[in-house]
């Protein structure tokens, strides 16, 4: 069973985020962790609290959320009505960042899935800062960010962005793996170079043993020049070749990396109109400590 963790906060973006994670997991049996987060501003003032109790500020705030995630979970329900899938409500007065990584952890969470908003005043930039700081933040499951105005698709075309510098291991693949088995989709290795040249010793190493994880999945190389920006791109690649889901490693100097930086993503205006998952560095023992940690959690009976 996929344990799948949503954040809403009960707007018609977080909604298309959770209208397509039904769909994409209709087939799967999945616990859903919804999740809202408060934050009440409580007046400090001696005129202010003297007409309004603190407490009573955030009780009103919490009964609010709670009835909030109630309400989603009825209109889920009523609109899908899918015996694979369970529901789980989680309301909290937390920063939304802090209190995703907290879920992970506790809940040995396999996947977050996000609306994105985009910054204020440009609709058009795909990451807004709540999923800027998820990415950031969360460092031990994926993360999928769907932008506000994506309808659901059948991922069956997936562009995996790489540059052939790092080794990839098993367990950071299995999220890029999963999905394509999923929906028996092309993945598409796109290597974006500002000069095109021939890939150094370690960058060909890097390719065939990505080529030995992808054997059993149909997969393509296509090395492309830089256009403006990696990012813009990328965005052309994905419009020219009809591509459904953008995957990206996210380590140390990477270029996903680099577009969670918040000046830098406000000047590189990351355009891309189609569901964005974030692949965290991992390493090595990931998929074993997982596997551990869910045996000690979940005994079997």
């Amino acid at each position: 069973m996929q344990r799948i963790l949503i954040p809403t906060d009960f707007s018609e973006n977080a909604w298309n985020a959770l209208t397509y994670a039904m769909q994409l997991f209709c087939n799967k049996q999945c616990t859903f962790y919804l999740l809202n987060t408060y934050t009440p501003i409580i007046p400090s003032s001696r005129f202010m609290a003297k007409m309004v109790d603190g407490e009573r500020i955030v009780d009103a705030v919490r009964d609010s959320s709670e009835l909030g995630l109630q309400k989603t979970v009825e209109r889920i329900q009523k609109q899908f009505n899918n015996p694979y899938h369970q529901f789980e409500t989680i309301s909290s007065f937390n920063l939304l960042s802090e209190e995703v990584k907290e879920i992970v952890d506790t809940f040995n969470i396999d996947l977050v899935i996000t609306g994105t908003k985009g910054a204020s005043g440009i609709e058009e930039v795909f990451m807004g800062s709540n999923t800027v700081r998820i990415i950031k933040s969360v460092k031990k499951c994926p993360i999928l960010a769907i932008p506000r105005h994506f309808n659901f698709i059948s991922p069956t075309e997936i562009a995996f962005a790489t540059d052939f510098n790092r080794f990839y291991t098993t367990s950071e693949l299995a999220p890029l793996l999963e999905m394509a088995r999923m929906f028996q989709a092309t993945i598409r290795i796109v290597h974006v170079q500002y000069t095109i040249k021939a890939l150094s010793e370690l960058q060909q190493f890097n390719l065939n043993m990505l080529r030995r994880y992808l054997k059993d999945v149909e997969h393509y190389i296509h090395t492309v020049s830089e256009l403006h920006s990696v990012s813009k791109t990328l965005e052309i690649f994905s419009k020219e070749l009809d591509i459904h889901l953008l995957a990206m490693l996210n380590y140390q100097h990477s270029q996903m990396e680099k577009m969670t930086r918040e000046p830098i993503v406000k000047k590189t205006a990351f355009h891309t109109q189609i569901p964005l998952l974030v692949i965290p560095e991992i390493g090595m023992e990931g998929t074993t400590t997982k596997a551990k940690t869910r045996e000690h959690s979940f005994p079997s009976s």
